[in-house]
């Protein structure tokens, strides 16, 4: 068994680079991913026909360059490298939505944000259909102003 695996490591290193794909897909710090580019490198090593020795190191070799070059460059670009980026419910502060059950005051009804439903609560009431702008959030209930 060692002896085929060692023959067909291209296979190995094909089933390393899907498994840190799929991993990274869970992630999405493109760390994992530094992993995958260094398997389809050694990859190419060992159906090259390098030894194995050599295909680790090119593994090596390229997960470290791709840590140190490619994953800052994929963080600014797709990131925009903001250290104070919102996100889930953070970022609806100030966005506007549409009541989709009525919210009396003191109870809580629903809102839609880009398609999406919220739980939501208002000090006065608040009709179906009626346009509302976030103005604070309690955990995943949003507190909102009719405009």
């Amino acid at each position: 068994m060692i002896d085929y695996l060692i023959a067909n490591m291209w296979q190995v290193w094909a089933v390393v680079a899907i498994v840190c794909l799929i991993l990274e897909l869970s992630s999405g710090d493109f760390f994992i991913i530094c992993f995958s580019i260094g398997a389809v490198f050694a990859l190419i090593s060992a159906v090259l026909g390098l030894s194995i020795y050599w295909q680790v190191f090119i593994f090596a070799l390229f997960t470290l360059l791709s840590v140190l070059f490619v994953r800052p460059v994929a963080l600014r670009y797709l990131h925009k490298n903001d250290p104070n980026k919102l996100s889930n419910a953070d970022a609806l502060m100030g966005r506007t939505g549409r009541v989709t059950e009525e919210i009396k005051a003191g109870a809580s009804g629903y809102v839609q944000i880009d398609g999406d439903l919220w739980k939501a609560v208002s000090k006065s009431d608040i009709a179906v259909g009626t346009t509302v702008r976030v103005i604070g959030r309690e955990s995943t209930i949003l507190t909102v102003e009719q405009l």
